[in-house]
């Protein structure tokens, strides 16, 4: 009896066939990783983890998580949707510092595309800065996020918040009302996506 369970399942492993996992077009179609299964609809949904330094090949990025979904298989290549992005926990620590404020946001915003993603923008400030000080930088922070996203599609705003450009211009406009260490995106998730387009295809091999 045990033999033939070992032999079954030996029979179904191999059955399974080896997909590699594709980041989307704006993410260079890196290749994040690979998995098996018997059945390619079983990666449908399927949700995977990488980082920054692993798309771009930095490991200085790899304090950067990025949340990616399973979203169509043609032939043995899964592609993915992005959603969402994170930074890790002993990142954000290490730049906790005492004696200084830090200025957290929570806002929902939609894309001129129709997405809606939830962003957690946080600034650090130089010095401990005063209650009017921090409501301000925290009204500014929403309102550019808010606004950029309003003027961006879904790939050029996620884009700008993972890499920097969003907490870039956070800062230039916000310093002004208190001295700031630094702002980062801390967490992007999207809570929403209109009507679904036709999934990406993988790219074409080369000849």
């Amino acid at each position: 009896m045990a033999r033939k369970k070992v032999q079954r399942k030996l029979d179904s492993w191999k059955l399974k066939e080896w997909y590699n996992i594709e980041a989307p077009s704006y993410l260079n179609r890196t290749i994040v990783g690979n998995t098996m299964a018997g059945d390619p609809s079983l990666l449908m949904g399927r949700i995977v983890e990488t980082t920054v330094g692993e798309l771009t090949n930095d490991i200085t990025k790899n304090n950067t998580k990025v949340i990616l979904k399973v979203s169509n298989v043609v032939g043995d290549t899964a592609t993915t949707s992005l959603i969402g992005h994170e930074l890790t926990t002993d990142y954000v620590r290490s730049i906790v510092k005492r004696q200084t404020s830090r200025i957290d946001a929570n806002v929902e915003v939609k894309t001129k595309d129709g997405y809606r993603i939830r962003v957690k923008p946080t600034c650090f400030t130089i010095k401990r800065a005063r209650s009017s000080q921090i409501k301000a930088i925290r009204e500014m922070m929403v309102d550019i996020v808010i606004r950029r996203a309003a003027e961006t599609d879904f790939e050029t705003f996620m884009e700008e918040a993972i890499l920097g450009r969003l907490s870039a211009g956070i800062y230039r406009q916000a310093k002004f009302i208190y001295p700031l260490r630094r702002v980062e995106i801390r967490k992007t998730e999207v809570e929403f996506m209109p009507a679904a387009a036709p999934a990406p295809a993988p790219a074409a091999a080369e000849a």
